[in-house]
């Protein structure tokens, strides 16, 4: 990139998480640049490609890097979206970083790799401390968001009291009621998947943020030990991962509703306390009984359209319960297997309702011919 010839004779350096993440000693992902001193027409004519809709952010035409104009910020409302941008060419690569939101954000590298740090990121970053850059930090509410997802994924991080307090100051002025949906998710769902989503929620909490952005969510401890334990796991999916953050909170549709989640991660938060309800009663129960119970569950779970999901929410009930799974799963499975299309065969003329009635029994047999089998006192035919 250093010899690049799109780039000669422009003010450019790399910006933000890629800079950061170097000096974490992860591997870089993307890489975003900021360009001082130059004008929309400029980067046109070098052939850069225009792709911001709010201000001048253009892709790179080989690379596709976003090149984005140095620019300040100016408040015009409340929210994220109450700014008004300015990108002149008088603005310097100082005046750009200063409206950034960490210092471990806030820090630039030139093309041949020199580090420019004037708010102290890296000493931040070698303390481990997530410190705001400026009072301007409070100007938007999704910076606090974005604080506490930072605590999530940067784990031996400690917020810095100021910021905390900043913080507080936001959410006492109503600026954190102005946070949209699309934005809360959009941070929720990214700490979700964190190395430690336990401190998303719990610096929200010390920012006194949690009640407005979540209305009606109940943490515990308890659930917050859960959700770690799973996290870096071959379960921790997405809907999951949601679905174990929303169990203790009866109003976790409402809060599906109101965050707009995906209707996958939705439906795994209302499902989630369903399934764990039946993980907690005994399989031990006479064989008829726990059959029907676990042909219920199959039916309300839509387990025979959906079975691999089904076993991932018997996996992770039984998981909050610390409880094997193994042998439900055998028995989910038993009930789905059962070929449909078989028994409706010499049925056809008898419609469809006894059809129905007929595949359902088939599968409750199932059901218990395994059942009994796993219990030992009867005949599987299936082995």
């Amino acid at each position: 990139m250093e010899n690049d010839p799109l780039l000669e004779g422009l003010d450019v350096y790399i910006v933000g998480g890629a800079v950061r993440d170097a000096l974490l000693g992860f591997e870089p992902g993307d890489r975003d640049w900021v360009v001082v001193g130059s004008t929309p027409e400029q980067l046109l004519d070098r052939g850069f490609i225009p792709v911001g809709a709010d201000f001048p952010v253009f892709l790179h035409p080989q690379t596709k890097e976003e090149f984005a104009l140095a620019r300040t910020e100016r408040k015009t409302g409340r929210g994220y979206k109450g700014f008004t941008f300015y990108t002149g060419h008088d603005v310097s690569l100082l005046d750009d970083l200063n409206r950034r939101d960490l210092t471990i954000n806030a820090m630039a590298r030139k093309p041949d790799g020199v580090l420019i740090d004037p708010l102290g990121g890296s000493q931040d970053i070698a303390e481990h401390r997530l410190q705001h850059v400026g009072p301007a930090f409070e100007e938007d509410p999704v910076r606090i968001l974005r604080l506490a997802r930072f605590a999530a994924r940067f784990t031996d991080f400690s917020v810095a009291p100021s910021t905390v307090a900043l913080c507080r100051r936001m959410v006492a002025i109503g600026e954190v009621d102005a946070l949209v949906a699309e934005r809360v998710w959009q941070e929720l769902a990214r700490a979700l998947m964190s190395e430690q989503p336990s401190r998303f929620f719990d610096v929200l909490i010390e920012c006194e943020a949690l009640p407005v952005v979540l209305p009606g969510f109940v943490w515990t401890r308890q659930l917050a030990q859960q959700l770690d334990a799973m996290a870096n796991t071959e379960s921790a999916t997405l809907p999951a991962m949601f679905a174990t953050a929303m169990f203790e909170s009866p109003a976790r549709e409402a809060l599906a509703k109101q965050l707009r989640a995906p209707t996958d991660c939705a439906q795994w938060a209302k499902l989630l306390p369903v399934v764990y309800s039946h993980c907690q009663r005994d399989p031990a129960l006479k064989t008829a009984e726990a059959a029907a119970e676990i042909w219920q569950l199959i039916t309300v779970a839509d387990g025979v359209r959906r079975p691999e999901r089904l076993h991932a929410l018997v996996s992770t009930a039984c998981g909050l319960l610390d409880a094997p799974s193994d042998e439900l799963c055998e028995l989910l499975t038993a009930g789905v297997s059962v070929k449909a299309g078989e028994i409706a065969k010499p049925l056809q003329a008898a419609g469809a309702q006894v059809i129905s009635q007929a595949v359902s029994e088939a599968r409750r047999g199932a059901i218990e011919a395994r059942l009994k089998a796993l219990r030992g006192d009867g005949d599987d035919p299936n082995v």
